[in-house]
């Protein structure tokens, strides 16, 4: 394949999955001419997410405080449901008969369920692991519950999620070795059952694709084990799991560079539980498509919001006659209309609102670091996008230096 100026050009890889219900599909757009970093498309049966893509989490079927036409207003594309959590209550039973999370959750957006295992993994005193699957009590009634496997790849099925997770076993030490090839070892064991359940139940032909997931804590051999062994399935997607688990930023991105450029060029590549901008600058740059975390939303409910002049704590006292927005960079829908001393105002008065309105402007900032990335990526200024605004991005905004910005015209 030929240019107009007679420079050879390699096609950019690109994946199609068709169902009965849609496609799926995954198409690089363009590259970083210094690494591994890519802008993407990712179809699903529900719509299209440009890549890299942050996903909002819904851990009980809605995103804290924030309405569905609100999601889609601050630029969210797929979201994030928590398995475990709406197998607990309301039961999947419960959900399948509503008409599926699409409708439970009023998004007809993509929708991505994780399989469980992380919450299992966070319950360690109250369950006991074996190669079944897990047995752990119930945080809802105290009941006892067993999550195989199998019943993982059940409960998503009946969800209604375009795509889920396999069920894994995310080791609480990454660096303690033994317990990592275990984990990992058992994670491929576990994967080759979900997958015997998923292709039984109708598998891709029903409009859902599974995802693997890929082990190994801060073992870059093992890491590299973990990707063949994920990725000789030839899932639509693959992720990379057992970060964000209490390591320290080395050895994610030790995780991150020993697994993403080995994954599979043509299909999305999902990093689980990150982040933060730095986080989304780091792993970018290492070749990864999609992120989820509760990160944007935990810290707009504790009233902690980050801007494009920096991060803000909105119960200052020093903002109580403070007339400005609280983001004069960014247009975020609702919460632009009010003078920051007003927001102040609803988060010192505990007002609902304080939470909801700092929560879509978390959402917002996050997909405007996407949109960022994403335009540097096709620049090829990634770096020069790191150098210039994660230092914004990540300083403290007091009320003092809001006012030198704001006499400056910054």
């Amino acid at each position: 394949m030929t240019g107009d100026a007679g420079h050879v050009v390699r096609p950019l890889p690109r994946s199609s999955f068709d169902t009965p219900h849609g496609p799926f599909g995954f198409e690089v757009l363009a590259r970083a001419h210094d690494g591994p970093a890519r802008v993407g498309r990712f179809t699903t049966p529900h719509g299209v997410v440009p890549t890299p893509a942050f996903m909002p989490v819904g851990t009980r079927g809605t995103v804290k405080g924030v309405l569905p036409r609100d999601l889609a207003a601050v630029g969210s594309t797929m979201i994030l449901a928590n398995t475990l959590h709406l197998h607990l209550r309301p039961g999947e039973g419960a959900v399948q008969a509503l008409g599926g999370l699409h409708r439970f959750m009023a998004w007809n957006g993509p929708i991505l369920t994780d399989s469980g295992g992380y919450q299992v993994f966070s319950m360690a005193d109250l369950r006991t692991l074996n190669e079944d699957g897990v047995t752990f009590q119930s945080i809802v009634d105290g009941a006892r519950i067993h999550l195989s496997p199998e019943r993982a790849v059940e409960i998503q099925r009946a969800l209604g999620a375009d795509v889920f997770m396999a069920f894994d076993h995310c080791p609480a030490d990454p660096t303690d070795r033994r317990q990592v090839e275990d984990a990992t070892a058992r994670t491929h064991r576990w994967l080759d059952r979900c997958r015997a359940r998923y292709d039984a139940d109708g598998g891709l032909a029903t409009g859902q694709a599974l995802f693997g997931i890929v082990q190994g804590g801060a073992f870059p051999d093992l890491r590299a084990a973990s990707v063949d062994a994920v990725a000789a399935h030839g899932f639509v997607g693959n992720a990379i799991g057992g970060v964000s688990v209490g390591e320290d930023r080395e050895q994610m991105l030790i995780a991150v560079e020993a697994a993403a450029p080995r994954l599979p060029e043509d299909r999305p590549r999902y990093l689980m539980g990150v982040g933060t901008p730095r986080d989304f600058l780091d792993a970018v740059a290492r070749g990864i498509d999609l992120f989820d975390c509760v990160t944007p939303t935990r810290h707009g409910r504790n009233h902690q919001v980050w801007t494009t002049r920096g991060k803000v704590n909105v119960r200052n006292g020093g903002w109580k006659d403070y007339d400005g927005p609280l983001d004069p960079g960014l247009e975020v829908p609702h919460v632009s209309a009010f003078p920051l001393a007003v927001l102040r105002h609803y988060a010192v008065s505990d007002e609902m609102l304080a939470g909801m309105l700092l929560t879509l402007q978390n959402l917002a900032f996050f997909h405007h670091v996407m949109d960022l990335v994403r335009d540097a990526i096709r620049a090829g200024t990634l770096e020069q996008l790191r150098a210039e605004q994660l230092p914004r991005f990540e300083r403290r905004l007091t009320p003092e230096l809001a006012r030198e910005l704001d006499r400056s015209g910054e």
